[in-house]
């Protein structure tokens, strides 16, 4: 198998992996606080009981630092589970700093603190700042950035995953 193939199968994987990561098994309850901080507070509403809880920054770290070990957990058992399937041999230390670049981009864009995320940042320092605050005609930016930003490093994750990369 060439090298331009393994990248293209590990990335596929490691997208599916994602989107399972991020929307499947990301809770209601980290999909909420991950972007709280003290100056920005979130009030949380358990959907079972109804119990209103407020989390600031503590609270909004440990969200998002679940929701990204899930995230990435997600990943590395599609993507190994794929590749072996492929007749794929991931180098450990490859596939290990891959994982830690979609880990570490991934929690970077999540932590969506109000005029301090890293993305809003990015979108109004480059001119992107309304289309990140739009939330109609069916469409929602920050969502749309947010997935641009992933894809991007998933790519770059995938190409890291890929080095001495070899088949059975």
């Amino acid at each position: 198998m060439q090298r331009p193939a393994v990248f293209a199968a590990l990335l596929g994987l490691a997208r599916a992996g994602s989107a399972i990561g991020d929307f499947w098994l990301q809770s209601d309850f980290c999909a909420r606080v991950k972007g709280a901080s003290d100056d920005h507070p979130v009030t949380y509403q358990d959907p079972v009981t109804g119990e209103k809880t407020t989390h600031g920054t503590a609270s909004g770290r440990k969200a998002c630092l679940r929701h990204c070990i899930t995230y990435t957990a997600a990943q590395a058992v599609v993507a190994g589970a794929g590749a072996r399937a492929l007749g794929i041999r991931v180098h450990p230390a490859a596939g290990a700093a891959g994982l830690a670049v979609s880990f570490a981009s991934h929690y970077a864009a999540d932590r969506r603190i109000p005029g301090e995320g890293l993305l809003e940042r990015i979108a109004t320092a480059t001119g992107k700042a309304g289309f990140y605050r739009l939330a109609d005609f069916g469409i929602n930016g920050a969502f749309e950035l947010d997935g641009a930003w992933h894809h991007g490093w998933e790519t770059l994750a995938a190409l890291v995953a890929t080095t001495a990369a070899s088949t059975r």
